[in-house]
């Protein structure tokens, strides 16, 4: 898995942002354009298609083979194959990316102690810039350093990833009704897709959110109890029990905590 970011010099001439910053890499089904193999002719600089490893040719030579396959196949990315060139563009945002390298997640100083008792009613919204990485079925799922917490009287934290650092085309909406928050509004919810893998309501977010929960439209919060494993600045999260909540536990949270059995009417 590799992560792309998009070129900050040029790199956006559609001036639009790209959500498809997380892709897999997978082997080449050839090693040259079928197409101009087809034709004999030698083909142009390759781009490989980062959804199912097809190859073609690349924007620049005629007949766009990749840009024909994409148009196909709806697939957005593709990454260049020529030798010492690390760089992807995506069809569907038109937007060049470039790779960032992978480095270890890094361990924050220890933070103080946090009662949840202590957390506001109504719910307070406050930035995070620890590392927030969501993981499922192999695959990274969502990874940010600017989410949000939702921090409410008698619960753990609830982390919200902005849609920028979420692989979105993992995400289904799910066939649940919403549910509704007296602070925050209707949620909306949605199953996380891997392969054959499906996490049923695994994952929700607020399209309109209530005045003052403005800052969670369109973010996206995890069950860690549906996933295989969720961490905050390299530390592995404890769900919050239950079924509704969704709470993220960590060291520096102290309970008791809403949630599990016999406390629902606390």
């Amino acid at each position: 898995m590799t992560k792309w970011a998009p070129r900050h010099d040029g790199g956006r001439p559609s001036e639009r942002p790209c959500s498809h910053t997380w892709t897999a890499e997978p082997a080449p089904l050839s090693e040259t354009c079928t197409t101009c193999a087809a034709r004999e002719r030698a083909p142009a600089d390759l781009l490989l298609c980062l959804t199912c490893g097809h190859v073609g040719c690349s924007d620049s030579s005629p007949g766009a083979h990749a840009t024909r396959h994409f148009d196909s196949s709806g697939h957005p990315v593709a990454r260049a194959l020529a030798r010492g060139q690390e760089w992807a563009w995506c069809y569907e945002d038109e937007v060049y990316l470039d790779p960032l390298s992978e480095q270890p997640v890094p361990h924050s100083a220890p933070r103080p102690p946090e009662s949840v008792w202590d957390y506001p009613r109504p719910p307070a919204v406050r930035e995070d810039d620890r590392v927030v990485r969501v993981e499922c079925a192999g695959q990274v799922v969502a990874e940010t350093r600017k989410s949000v917490r939702v921090l409410e009287t008698s619960h753990p934290p609830v982390f919200y990833i902005p849609p920028a650092d979420v692989r979105t085309e993992l995400l289904i909406p799910a066939l649940t009704g919403r549910t509704w928050c007296e602070w925050k509004g209707s949620a909306r919810y949605w199953d996380v897709v891997v392969g054959d893998d499906v996490r049923a309501d695994a994952a929700w977010s607020y399209p309109r959110p209530e005045p003052g929960f403005t800052a969670l439209k369109d973010y996206f919060a995890f069950y860690p109890s549906r996933m295989d494993r969720c961490t905050v600045a390299g530390e592995d999260v404890t769900a919050q029990e239950g079924d509704f909540y969704g709470g993220w536990i960590t060291s520096e949270v102290r309970g008791p905590f809403k949630g599990g059995p016999g406390t629902l009417l606390w």
